[in-house]
């Protein structure tokens, strides 16, 4: 790619460039696919970690909810929790997929050339410096004339408009003819690539995220909102009372396709994500909705305190006192505080009361238990004791089922053995 000669002697020449396509990440996989398995990596490893924290009972003080609100006040089991969760990611892997399948092939080899249109748009704008500052009565001239002579040669030229005296450098166009044209400033270069480097994805990661806030919040909203939107979909995830790590994505798949997966999907299209800034978005994304769930208030835990997002503030929404506040989601909480949807009452009482009744009923079921088991016990001594005599052989005992407690089949939900046998 060659500069035509007026742009040679006006502004520093753009460098030529050639395309190719852009190597995986983790050969063999491509990167489109990478970017949709590692949030799934990134969803079950982080579950699984604060599922051992959980069942192993450590950090009790952090703890948002006791063992025994999680055994009580839950109206899912774990496993079917896992089953939708699974259901959930194919779908959310097959859409995603689907839409990367239309993507353009991503190349490099013109980062080079980025970096200097960045760094022309910064000598461009140096050209109105001189005016500027004489509007309000500096002579932007005189002063860098009299800076170069003093040895500030790039400050001159800054307050010249852009105009550095001994940037020069010699090319050759395409003609054969050698010229000399300006060089860019090591500043100008510098700053250029923070801006394509680290400023432009920082800016797009921030419109995704608004964008992902944004969506979720309204439709969210109108989960709750609307009565046959609840019912139909969204009352699913508010089985969970007590919410733990991996009931994140515990959802109706319809719910789930159109909150999480089209969320996600809308923020970094229209952001304009390469595919691996895209496995930064969909990554952090899901740890931040993982973080949120765990029923855990760790001092410790950046993504606690990056935002007033976090474990608890999301649990309180999945409270019956709290159902229809605290709607945003995963990151900011930008929008209950402009609309006024964010819980302002009073938290310790309710869940010390909601605490202690958990604990009553654990116990009562207990209690109850304890009671079927000693009554049952003489019965089962008699059947025993009991034959059946029959005139075609030997005698044979009469089969005993043993009656067990329905409120205490299925799995114990981390509920350590010194709870459930108080």
């Amino acid at each position: 790619m060659a500069a035509n000669a007026s742009a040679v002697f006006d502004l520093p020449p753009l460098p030529t460039y050639t395309l190719s396509a852009r190597e995986p990440l983790l050969p063999p996989i491509p990167d489109n696919v990478l970017a949709l398995i590692l949030p799934i990596i990134a969803y079950w490893g982080l579950s699984m970690v604060y599922h051992f924290i959980d069942v192993n009972g450590y950090f009790e003080q952090y703890r948002l909810h006791t063992p025994a609100e999680v055994l009580k006040r839950n109206k899912v089991t774990r496993w079917e929790v896992v089953r939708d969760v699974v259901l959930q990611q194919i779908i959310q892997t097959i859409a995603g997929y689907a839409m990367s399948y239309f993507d353009a092939v991503e190349v490099v080899g013109r980062e080079d050339y980025d970096v200097a249109v960045w760094a022309t748009r910064l000598r461009l704008l140096q050209t109105v410096i001189p005016s500027t500052l004489g509007f309000v009565g500096v002579d932007a001239l005189g002063l860098s004339e009299s800076l170069y002579h003093s040895g500030h040669s790039v400050l001159a030229g800054v307050l010249a408009g852009g105009s550095y005296r001994n940037l020069v450098q010699s090319m050759v166009l395409d003609n054969g003819v050698e010229v000399v044209a300006p060089a860019f400033a090591s500043w100008e270069l510098s700053v250029a690539s923070i801006i394509y480097w680290y400023l432009i994805p920082g800016l797009q990661f921030a419109l995704a995220v608004s964008i992902l806030d944004t969506w979720q919040y309204f439709l969210h909203r109108a989960m709750h909102l609307n009565r046959w939107l609840y019912v139909t979909f969204h009352s699913r995830h508010h089985r969970l009372y007590v919410p733990y790590a991996f009931g994140a994505l515990y959802n109706h798949p319809v719910e789930g396709f159109l909150l999480d997966t089209l969320g996600t999907g809308v923020g970094y299209l229209v952001s304009g994500m390469t595919s691996r800034q895209s496995m930064v978005f969909f990554t952090f994304s899901t740890i931040k909705t993982v973080d949120d769930h765990c029923g855990y208030a760790f001092p410790w835990d950046p993504l606690q305190h990056v935002t007033s997002n976090n474990a608890a503030y999301h649990d309180i929404h999945h409270q019956s006192w709290g159902i229809k506040t605290n709607f945003s989601q995963p990151f900011f909480t930008f929008w209950d505080r402009l609309l006024n949807t964010q819980w302002k009452g009073e938290t310790k009482l309710r869940y010390e009361r909601a605490r202690e009744n958990a604990q009553k009923q654990l116990e009562a079921d207990i209690v109850q238990a304890q009671k079927e088991t000693s009554i049952s016990a003489p019965s089962l001594e008699r059947e025993r004791d009991r034959v059946v005599v029959s005139l075609d052989g030997p005698a044979t005992r009469t089969r005993f089922r043993r009656k067990t407690v329905d409120s205490l089949k299925g799995p114990s939900h981390a509920v350590p053995g010194s709870v459930l046998h108080k």
